[in-house]
């Protein structure tokens, strides 16, 4: 057992967490955030995705001991004073949401890439988001949302 100190969506918490306790099982079971999804636990498909520091990261391939003294992001922190982020609405607008299973953690990844390069090629976005796998989409609505977010970033929306 080992007591970390972490801030999660702007607020700070201290946590006593397993030796093998993993990011994902603390976002999700201890803290009830259930935006971050199971799925391969291998690290092949990125739905567990959150943003580190800044940087996007599989929370399955984490252990929370791991993030003592950091900043976790979830997709449920991204919101902008009680209105959806602009990759959200930008998600829903041009229908790259189906099942909606991979959303978080494209939208995370995504995120992650528009702080890094605001104005990415469509060849860039889709590098991006490599990880981060849809069933659903075929992808061509996903890079089309993130450009447009990517648009109302920069416009100030």
């Amino acid at each position: 057992m080992k007591k970390i100190k972490v801030k999660i969506n702007k607020k700070a918490h201290v946590l006593t967490v397993r030796d093998s306790e993993l990011l994902i099982e603390t976002l999700r079971e201890r803290l009830g955030l259930l935006g971050t999804k199971y799925s391969c636990l291998e690290g092949d498909c990125g739905v567990c995705t959150v943003l580190l520091d800044g940087k996007n990261y599989l929370s399955c391939l984490i252990l929370a001991a791991d993030v003592d003294g950091h900043e976790v992001v979830t997709i449920e922190g991204i919101a902008q004073r009680g209105s959806l982020h602009p990759l959200q609405e930008s998600f829903v607008k041009n229908g790259a949401i189906q099942c909606g299973f991979c959303t978080p953690g494209m939208i995370l990844a995504a995120k992650a890439l528009l702080d890094e390069n605001p104005s990415p090629t469509d060849e860039e976005i889709a590098g991006g988001l490599d990880g981060n796998l849809c069933r659903c989409t075929g992808y061509i609505k996903i890079i089309d949302a993130v450009r447009e977010a990517s648009q109302m970033l920069k416009d100030g929306k």
